[in-house]
């Protein structure tokens, strides 16, 4: 049990159908650090935003410090005095990529190939030989470029979290856990979709650093 799951069902009961999701949702994304993955993460629009805010609540500390190991801190001290405040001023994260900030390529690959491909030509390139997860928002789960991302995903053999409305679309069959909150309309779907996120973030946090 974790407690910030646990205190997201009670802050949101209608999410407690969803318990067992979270849970398993948690476990993929333990599997994928333990292994040296990375997160890599793709929607549009207002879920292309949740990407971005995933990755700054992953790569930096959220609730809890995480501040460098003696281990890691050693790795400075062969380079000098103006080095030396460098691991004071790092944290410890998750490695975590939006697959929505590559304007350059996203614009490029639109143009010259196929802009339904976007997100699947990065899963490809990025994820081939390592034990990646791809987490995949789509309110309605049928969103034709993240569906694409999902498919290459599984060609690859690496997990999926989808995150989307009631029903879940295309995505509910594809992905290896699919998180399909209990609304239909995209706004309500997204106002659930942070809490969401925001728990699985911190319950991720609670598992490998201290407070």
């Amino acid at each position: 049990m974790n407690e910030h799951i646990e205190l997201l069902c009670t802050r949101y009961p209608a999410l407690r159908i969803l318990e067992t999701q979270l849970y398993r949702s948690l476990e993929l994304l333990c599997d994928c650090f333990d292994a040296g993955g990375k997160l890599l993460l793709c929607g549009n629009g207002g879920s292309a935003a949740d990407c971005a805010h995933i990755v700054g609540e992953l790569m930096k500390g959220f609730l809890l410090r995480r501040p460098l190991d003696d281990g890691d801190r050693a790795l400075f001290d062969d380079l000098g005095d103006a080095a030396k405040h460098i691991p004071d001023r790092l944290q410890n994260g998750f490695p975590a990529i939006s697959l929505c900030e590559a304007s350059a390529l996203l614009s490029a690959f639109s143009n010259d190939v196929d802009p339904e491909m976007v997100y699947a030509q990065q899963v490809w390139v990025l994820s081939q030989n390592s034990p990646d997860l791809l987490v995949a928002l789509s309110t309605s789960g049928n969103s034709a470029n993240v569906v694409n991302a999902v498919r290459t995903a599984n060609a690859l053999g690496i997990d999926t979290i989808g995150i989307t409305g009631a029903g879940g679309g295309a995505l509910r069959s594809l992905c290896t856990e699919c998180i399909c909150l209990p609304e239909t309309e995209t706004f309500k779907v997204q106002e659930l979709t942070l809490p969401v996120y925001h728990a699985l973030c911190a319950a991720l946090e609670s598992e490998y650093f201290e407070s």
